[in-house]
């Protein structure tokens, strides 16, 4: 048991955990930061090995991380290890949880991407009638917007798109391949966009918490860090209804161990977040906790094509290269038959079709590979997922971790409006592809399992009515007003815009009203 009470104990150091910290240290306010796995020298742990000297050549032990298809024997350390955290699905409707435990979290191994969310986000049932609206405006998010984007310098180009807000960014001035102009020229009659993708750059290096919060938080003397504390539950105070702490286990030697706090804020990643609440058997007036599942729905190679000018390595100067993204084009100003809200694409005009595609094997598949080399025009879709009700965890009666914590079960599957979503978007595509000129090779509608993006979300939505949310629009529990949550569980939508940077200016905006209500004596 920690001895000393601190100003708020924060759960978590990645993205949201990670900004709580940076933002809450600077204002004076001292504050625990509990983090489930090791702290990390990358420097000297980050090592580079000639497949050769792995055991299973790089292909990783069978069975290990059956359900982390990003896994491999190279980066196989940086994952939770299912055998010792599991969790639990219907066999026919599974689920990809993909976690991460050491210092930074999830914001180390993180694409990047940087979009933010709009109002078709914030205000989508004011759009198109269905779910729940935010309880806060882009208007009202904007300004934390302004303030992230230069601590993490997001790139990206301005194109004044409503449904794409632009940033405070470091302008990218590269020129567009000629491929991916041919892309736009096509699907002019769609008003589409082709843009920039827009990237933190962080430090060359990293852009995470790790780096670029973590770091001035501790300069400011103001932040603790306890590594290897996987968090059981959080303590109330029987008299008053408040948070008081949290009850914790060390990883490494299975002691029970208890800290204490004026304030505690979650930041353990939505899902995360969510299995210490349900454990904690607080926060949950609503009956919500848990519900409204939502990510983004992934297909990887929705559409590949080929760029025929490019083929035999005699692509002109400009043609190819570099990458791009459409942003979402659908239901904006007109409405689709089949489908609500909309998808978006990260179109990358370079490499070469996968040997798959090609429908023979040796020499012949070798001349074609060689012929293809260079020519690919490849497709990445990600769609906006509906939170609804019926997609939900819960604790597992029967099934704990190795520190004998109850795990969660998931309910989750998509439904006839991402399958009708994801059917358009690989015929429009494929239809712009031919129309540009390429040639598509394949088209696959097939989504991932609902968890492949690593973007879940939703589970302690915010919002103004107690009976319907979680939390308040300051990620405040309307329960127990010392009690905060500030990482995707927060979520009301999602949008198809990767969520990490929405995550980071919610958490700041929520932390400085956090700091100013323990100024006043309010929590």
């Amino acid at each position: 048991m920690t001895k000393e009470t601190y100003d708020v104990l924060i759960i978590g150091s990645g993205a949201s955990g990670g900004m709580a910290a940076y933002t809450l240290t600077q204002k004076g306010i001292k504050c625990l930061m509990l983090e489930a796995g090791p702290l990390v020298d990358f420097n000297r742990q980050r090592t580079l090995k000639p497949v050769y000297e792995l055991p299973y050549r790089g292909m990783g032990k069978p069975g290990k991380l059956p359900r982390v298809f990003q896994a491999n024997e190279f980066n196989a350390s940086q994952w939770v290890d299912e055998t010792d955290v599991p969790y639990t699905h219907d066999p026919k409707e599974p689920y990809n949880w993909v976690r991460i435990r050491m210092l930074g979290g999830k914001s180390l191994f993180w694409a990047r991407m940087s979009y933010r969310l709009s109002d078709y986000e914030f205000k989508g049932k004011d759009h198109d009638g269905f779910g729940e609206n935010w309880p806060i405006s882009y208007a009202e998010l904007a300004p934390f917007y302004d303030r992230v984007e230069p601590i993490f310098r997001v790139s990206g180009r301005k194109e004044g798109l409503p449904q794409l807000p632009d940033g405070i960014f470091v302008e990218d001035t590269s020129p567009d391949a000629g491929a991916l102009n041919r892309f736009r020229d096509a699907g002019k009659s769609l008003n589409l966009t082709v843009t920039k993708i827009r990237r933190s750059l962080g430090d060359g290096q990293f852009a995470s918490s790790y780096n670029l919060l973590l770091p001035a938080a501790q300069a400011t003397g103001n932040l603790t860090i306890v590594p290897n504390a996987v968090v059981r539950d959080i303590t109330t105070d029987k008299k008053t209804g408040l948070v008081n702490g949290v009850n914790y286990v060390d990883r490494q030697s299975g002691r029970a161990l208890h800290a204490k706090a004026k304030v505690v804020v979650v930041g353990a990643s939505c899902l995360e977040s969510t299995r210490i609440l349900l454990n904690s058997n607080i926060a949950n007036s609503s009956g919500v906790l848990g519900h409204y599942l939502h990510d983004q729905f992934y297909i990887s190679n929705g559409v590949q094509a080929v760029v025929p000018e490019a083929k035999g390595g005699n692509a002109p100067r400009g043609l190819m290269g570099g990458s791009g993204y459409l942003p979402r084009f659908r239901n904006l100003k007109t409405k689709e038959k089949n489908f609500i809200r909309g998808y978006a694409t990260d179109l990358n005009p370079s490499g070469t079709p996968d040997a798959k595609y090609f429908g023979t094997w040796g020499t012949e598949l070798q001349k074609q590979l060689d012929e293809h080399r260079g020519a690919a025009f490849g497709t990445t879709i990600m769609g906006e997922v509906l939170p609804r009700f019926e997609n939900y965890v819960k604790l597992d009666p029967k099934v704990t971790d190795k520190w004998g914590i109850p795990v969660l079960n998931f309910h989750c599957r998509y439904s006839d409006n991402e399958f009708n979503m994801a059917k358009d978007a690989v015929a429009t595509i494929s239809n712009i592809c031919n129309d540009a000129g390429f040639k598509v090779l394949h088209g696959n509608d097939k989504m991932f399992p609902p968890g492949h993006s690593i973007h879940e979300l939703g589970t302690c939505r915010m919002g103004d009515d107690p009976k319907k949310s979680v939390l308040n629009k300051w990620n405040q529990s309307h329960d127990i007003k010392n009690l905060f949550v500030v990482d995707g569980s927060s979520f009301v939508t999602g949008g198809a815009q990767n969520p990490t940077l929405t995550i980071l200016a919610l958490t700041m905006r929520a932390s400085e009203y956090l700091a100013e209500q323990l100024r006043k004596g309010d929590l």
